[in-house]
């Protein structure tokens, strides 16, 4: 794993030699040949002098700097086959890293990530892991991806509007516009607003409310979307999901 933004816990850096001229950044070489002119556009310097800017007045933000892009390192844009997109990371103490819905394996499993367990048990055969570390789906394909990359302690939603939101729509555009059937998960509205550009001829769009125990009742379960995943994925020839956390 790569350092990137400057409020990276560590200070090494690493320089993609393929892409000339393009300044160190912490992404695995498949999506930082693809997005490198990102961060040299001036909404990302922005956004790197925000972040900046926020750790020199002692606030504390999620996930640590080294994780940030954790779900674009921990699933190639080759390897992408599913895309579950979440809003912004967990703003608890040890809770973010980088993968949505995804907490450490060591803190509690939020509300939401448990209604998405209930959700597994009832369309497919799955066993609570007693864990919430999604880290094994995303190493099949599972792009887990937040909208927004940053939390400030305690507060959601405190990094909106800063930039993140344009870096991950250029990801979603490149997945919709360079892939052939993939599957994107959108639960609730906020991520079903995010994903109306995604051309549903080529790839298949599921949408339901949000797993949070506020909407989880209103539709989100008996959606059975794991199911419907892997049979999409079957009936394209390629590899199912194994949704079982070990």
């Amino acid at each position: 794993m790569f350092c990137s933004f400057p409020i990276c816990d560590q200070r090494k850096k690493v320089t993609d030699a393929t892409v000339s001229g393009t300044r160190s950044v912490g992404l695995s070489r498949s999506w930082k040949l693809r997005l490198h002119n990102e961060f040299e556009l001036r909404y990302m310097q922005e956004l790197r002098t925000f972040l900046v800017e926020q750790k020199q007045l002692g606030k504390k933000i999620y996930p640590s700097g080294n994780q940030i892009f954790n779900a674009l390192n921990s699933t190639s844009f080759e390897k992408t086959s599913v895309v579950i997109l979440g809003q912004d990371p967990y703003h608890g103490s040890g809770q973010a890293h980088g993968l949505s819905f995804s907490v450490m394996r060591d803190v509690g499993i939020p509300p939401s990530l448990q209604n998405i367990y209930k959700e597994l048990t009832n369309d497919i055969k799955f066993e609570h892991p007693g864990h919430g570390s999604l880290d094994y789906w995303a190493s099949q394909g599972v792009l887990l991806l937040n909208s927004i990359l940053t939390v400030e302690h305690g507060k959601a939603g405190s990094h909106q509007g800063r930039g993140w939101e344009r870096f991950t729509d250029r990801i979603i555009g490149l997945l919709n516009e360079e892939k052939e059937g993939l599957v994107f998960l959108l639960w609730g509205a906020y991520a079903q607003r995010k994903g109306e550009f995604i051309d549903k001829g080529k790839h298949l769009v599921l949408r339901s409310p949000h797993p949070s125990p506020f909407s989880a009742h209103k539709g989100f379960f008996g959606s059975r979307p794991f199911s419907k995943i892997n049979e999409h994925l079957i009936r394209l020839g390629k590899q199912p999901i194994d949704w079982q956390l070990p």
